[in-house]
């Protein structure tokens, strides 16, 4: 059966990859964009592509819903994304959440609609393959070394912190390191934010967001045991092509869930 995308965030950066993958997918179709300062465009050429897809650019998602679709792709904005992904919802329409810049209780309160509702929904802080390998062994190594803390690096103009990245990895770390031994922020004198932010559950992981211009997107996480350390990194390019394939997997799989589903790792065995 053929997936119909609307894609929300048509003429972005992750968008304007995504669309002419869609449209090219043999077992993919189109059926929605949405970008606002592009409406009424053919998203083909909103997108770069030479010629035209066929579809009309909506300026708004409750718009582009009107149309029958099956999936809903959301590459917007941080204080977008949430109403997004609920009105998908409440139409009846998986989502696959690619925008960063929610939290824990956002992502109960959506999987607590998706489950009413009876859809799927996948959100990663990143679909990059090789981002979702960072959390994969920075997992593993967790079981055996209880003091971690993450840097996360992106330009000077992303308007969230710490990155849906950084964000997802800490709180997947938080559920399962051991206790650290390091001095609690409660305890820290002098300026006790420069320690960084706690991120999960109980007393969090801290994570340090660095911005700054020349940087795209980075992320480490950074172990220490007595004597020696270990640091698992994932640098991002300046292309969007590292995040294609994961959505599109993503999508693929959405319609087969019931409630929320987050990281891309959960789909790749």
């Amino acid at each position: 059966m053929t997936i119909r995308v609307v894609m929300a965030g048509a003429t972005g950066w992750v968008g304007k990859a995504l669309v002419p993958a869609i449209i090219t997918a043999d077992d993919l179709a189109l059926a929605g964009a949405v970008a606002r300062q592009s409406a009424g465009l053919d998203a083909g050429l909103a997108a770069g592509l030479p010629s035209e897809a066929g579809v009309k650019v909506s300026g708004s998602l409750e718009e582009a819903l009107q149309a029958p679709s099956d999936v809903v792709v959301d590459y917007t904005k941080p204080d977008a994304v949430k109403a997004n992904t609920l009105l998908s919802i409440s139409k009846g329409r998986h989502v696959v959440i690619g925008t960063s810049g929610l939290g824990a209780e956002d992502y109960a309160e959506i999987d607590a609609a998706a489950r009413s509702a009876g859809v799927g929904v996948i959100a990663a802080g990143n679909f990059s393959i090789t981002a979702t390998l960072l959390k994969r062994f920075a997992l593993m190594a967790a079981k055996y070394v209880p003091d971690v803390e993450i840097m996360d690096y992106a330009s000077a103009r992303k308007p969230d912190a710490p990155s849906g990245t950084a964000r997802e990895l800490a709180e997947h770390l938080a559920q399962i390191r051991r206790p650290a031994t390091s001095l609690p922020q409660s305890q820290v004198s002098g300026v006790p934010a420069a320690r960084g932010g706690a991120v999960g559950q109980g007393e969090g992981v801290q994570v340090h967001s660095l911005r700054l211009p020349s940087y795209i997107l980075s992320c480490e996480a950074i172990f220490g045991l007595p004597d020696e350390r270990l640091t698992i990194r994932h640098d991002a390019g300046s292309s969007a092509a590292p995040y294609v394939a994961g959505t599109l997997l993503a999508i693929r799989r959405v319609g087969a869930l019931k409630g929320l589903v987050r990281g891309l790792d959960a789909l790749m065995d």
